[in-house]
């Protein structure tokens, strides 16, 4: 049992490569007292936990901790347990007086402690399950990125993708076992990259070198989307951006999404997005662009039209409806935004038009007409050839 009815009962070490050698006195004392020891296998054998030693389900279930209450318990993670480890997922589920945590440097540290770079300055990201195109948003000339990998033999799968979207020209890294007796660092160039990695996991760092990153500015080229047309245009999407005005950690209602332009914008600025489109081939091109931007985790996609598909949604912090809008869908998403939040609608019919105009008068915020016109060939010569008159209502709450 704990030592009292106050002490913690949970300890959370961070252990490298190193092992108990490596521990503090601390984290030591805690790992000995300890009834039990949770950890991956390679946690366990670092530590020498024996015949107290559990390995983690596959997958991770933190209620087999959970069931430990009240007695001494101790669980190993990788380096610091509160990045990419599983400090958290266990702190969130316990009052503050249940554990302890015991950090030991993160891999990060240690391979930006190892390659001389500012971590401070320097993009680190866990990839064990997820896509390389989380990458995407953060690949721009000379960016420092460290990632973690699961497997040795995805450091080559990791290069080829770098080569196939024009980073070739990078220098990749791979910094095995960090901070223990195994370790091993080389540099490579992501094009000619060819070597077997044997370890698990592996830790890749990347100084992204030739290709071209995505521009930071609202309003996108529609290009870089897939569309059938149906597709918010950029200067309008930049408009309609500044006027939802997105801030990390808020909550878009994209209405009608099309593309999901504005959903990859919105996410890209560090908020999550909920796409509600109501044709499937519309909603694959959305999942396709959502993927190819690295923000599948950020973007909900729903099929289905408003505001039927909205009633069991998590209220958001703005709204965007790009055409369509009809009283009775106005009078269901306005009810649940909250003090504060912005709601953009356009219209290029009308009678959106007369509707947005009476809203306007009955609820302020700004409305706007916007007329764009692009220069075109005209026979020898050119002309401003226009597009259709679009009406934009913004107001907050």
């Amino acid at each position: 049992m704990a030592d009292s009815l106050g002490d913690p009962w949970l300890s959370i070490i961070g252990i490298g490569e190193d092992g108990l050698a490596g521990l503090s006195e601390a984290s030591r004392k805690a790992l000995a007292s300890a009834e039990t020891v949770f950890g991956g296998e390679r946690h366990l054998a670092l530590a020498d936990a024996g015949s107290r030693g559990r390995a983690w389900p596959v997958p991770f279930d933190a209620d087999i901790v959970l069931s430990c209450r009240g007695r001494a318990t101790a669980v190993l993670a990788s380096g610091d347990p509160f990045w990419h480890g599983a400090g958290a997922g266990l702190a969130e589920k316990l009052g503050s007086d249940e554990w302890i945590a015991y950090p030991a440097p993160s891999t990060f540290s240690l391979a930006a402690a190892r390659l001389g770079w500012r971590l401070e300055a320097t993009v680190c990201l866990g990839l064990h399950a997820a896509p390389f195109e989380r990458l995407v948003p953060h690949l721009a000339q000379d960016a420092r990125i460290i990632c973690l990998l699961r497997e040795g033999k995805t450091v080559g799968d990791l290069a080829r993708w770098l080569t196939q979207r024009g980073w070739g020209a990078s220098l990749v890294w791979t910094l095995e076992a960090l901070g223990g007796p195994r370790e091993y660092i080389d540099q490579h160039r992501a094009d000619l990259f060819t070597k077997d990695i044997a370890g698990n996991p592996v830790a890749v760092a990347v100084l992204a070198v030739g290709g071209q990153g995505i521009p930071r500015s609202s309003g996108l080229p529609d290009d870089l989307f897939v569309h059938d047309g149906q597709i918010t245009k950029r200067p309008v999407r930049a408009l309609a951006l500044s006027a939802l005005a997105p801030r990390p950690g808020e909550r878009l209602w994209d209405i009608g999404a099309g593309s999901g332009s504005i959903s990859v914008e919105w996410a890209l600025c560090g908020g999550a997005a909920t796409a509600i489109e109501a044709r499937e081939d519309r909603v694959a091109n959305i999942r396709s662009n959502a993927a190819a931007f690295g923000l599948a985790h950020r973007i909900t996609i729903i099929t289905g039209t408003a505001p039927e598909a909205l009633t069991a949604l998590e209220a958001p912090d703005a709204i965007f409806v790009g055409g369509g809008l009809d009283r009775a869908m106005f009078d269901a998403i306005w009810s649940p935004l909250s003090p504060g939040a912005r709601l953009v609608a356009h219209a290029v019919t009308l009678e959106t038009e007369a509707l947005l105009g009476g809203l306007h008068q009955q609820h302020g915020g700004e409305l706007m007409r916007i007329e764009i016109a692009h220069a075109a060939p005209l026979g020898r010569y050119r002309s401003w050839e226009a597009a259709r008159p679009l009406l934009q209502w913004s107001t907050v709450r």
